[in-house]
């Protein structure tokens, strides 16, 4: 994507600041790993999608004061022998051309700038990320900020931008919906390699390898999330990701998977039976968990409730139960499907958002539904990417195998 992009979605936050305001969004950086090592750098993503900068420690500055708006990025100082260890940091004129901001200092006079503009201007608020997830993660460089703030200048409102950049993140340009169908499209590549060297007695890790070589062959370095490759009753596990034990014939294998192309995401789940047949009752479960989601997919369109969406699914997965004799009232689902059918996918794989409300065009979710029955070492969850359209949703993954008859086909060819 170009300048255009993220300035773009800078003027829309914009005219959301107060006047007499300040706005600051920090890059981040990576955590310590162990002695000299460091974790792998992931830019906070709601500074990206205003920057299009993806390195660490930059901070963006946007003033609005008297109406005019300022906007200013502040970057690390060049140091030729670090560069020699770990490689250039960004310039100036590459600030420039990836953000569109012209306005470029050095880190080392942010603090400077920082009481400048306070102590000249009658600044009433400053908006921060300050996202949390739980009440005991660390603190970030924003949550930091804020308490300085808090301490030095206690008439200052701090305010949380969070939610405002959360509510522009769910509604996907073009440029973006690209980058989802590009990741997606690796992903279906990834998932075919697999099924093209499955076989029974493999170990999920060497399955799992298939899928890693294919994003590498595409030149991508970073799958979405870790990917999940549980056989049996491995699957019954939501969240199984250690992918280190053996899958035998007879057995299922549960995928949920996805590429990350230029930081947008796949996210998406099949389930395969190892040895390309499903049994019978495999066959029944799995094609419960496919008729819920082609619910879900058809009632998909905007003016829904998002959260009608698992409701929807749970209906069709309890009567297919109870048709099953697994369950003999709805409210027993419970015991098998026990997660939300549905999530938002961009820059992130659980994406920002609001669920709360009712579907919008330009939105992409996820749609999910699953079963997992623990005492038959039976896990299946299908999952594809829709993006919601003026009239309903497209299925931006349609063209990953689905069906008992096409993975069969596939498999045995």
């Amino acid at each position: 994507m170009d300048k255009g992009f993220f300035t773009k979605n800078r003027k829309q936050l914009e005219e959301r600041l107060n006047n007499d305001s300040i706005l600051l969004l920090f890059a981040g950086t990576a955590p310590y790993k162990s002695a000299d090592e460091l974790y792998q750098f992931i830019p906070n993503r709601n500074f990206y999608y205003l920057t299009g900068i993806n390195q660490s420690k930059i901070i963006l500055l946007v003033s609005k004061i008297d109406g005019k708006i300022s906007e200013k990025l502040f970057i690390e100082r060049p140091d030729p022998i670090m560069e020699k260890w770990v490689g250039a940091t960004i310039t100036s004129e590459e600030a420039i051309e990836l953000s569109g901001i012209d306005n470029i200092e050095y880190l080392d006079n942010f603090e400077g700038a920082i009481g400048s503009i306070l102590s000249r201007n009658r600044i009433e608020k400053i908006y921060l990320d300050l996202e949390r997830q739980e009440i005991n993660t660390s603190m970030t460089e924003a949550q930091n900020f804020a308490k300085i703030i808090n301490e030095k200048y206690p008439y200052i409102q701090i305010k949380n931008i969070y939610y405002d950049i959360a509510e522009l993140r769910m509604i996907k340009s073009d440029e973006e919906i690209e980058l989802i169908k590009k990741a997606i499209e690796v992903t279906n590549e990834g998932i075919m390699n697999m099924l093209d060297n499955i076989k029974p007695g493999m170990m999920e890790y060497e399955i799992e390898a298939y899928f890693d070589f294919t994003l590498k062959k595409n030149g991508i370095t970073n799958r979405a999330f870790e990917t999940i490759a549980a056989r049996g009753k491995n699957a019954t596990i939501l969240h199984y990701s250690q992918n280190n034990c053996k899958a035998e014939d007879g057995d299922l294998i549960l995928f949920d998977l996805g590429a990350q192309y230029r930081y947008y995401n796949a996210d998406i789940s099949r389930t395969f039976p190892i040895n390309g047949k499903f049994t019978e009752r495999q066959k029944q479960i799995y094609n419960i968990v496919l008729k819920a989601q082609k619910a879900v997919e058809e009632a998909a369109r905007p003016g829904l409730p998002y959260k009608e969406l698992n409701e929807i699914a749970k209906k069709v997965l309890a009567e297919g139960c109870k048709e099953l004799g697994l369950i003999n009232e709805d409210k027993e689902i419970s015991k098998y499907y026990f997660h939300g059918v549905s999530h938002y996918l961009g820059a992130d794989t659980h994406d920002v958002g609001i669920y709360n409300i009712d579907l919008k065009p330009g939105m992409v979710i996820t749609n999910e539904p699953g079963l997992y029955i623990e005492e038959e070492e039976i896990g299946i969850r299908i999952e594809d990417d829709l993006l919601i359209t003026e009239n309903g949703c497209e299925n931006l993954s349609k063209n990953i195998i689905k069906t008992v008859e096409e993975i069969e086909a596939t498999m045995n060819k």
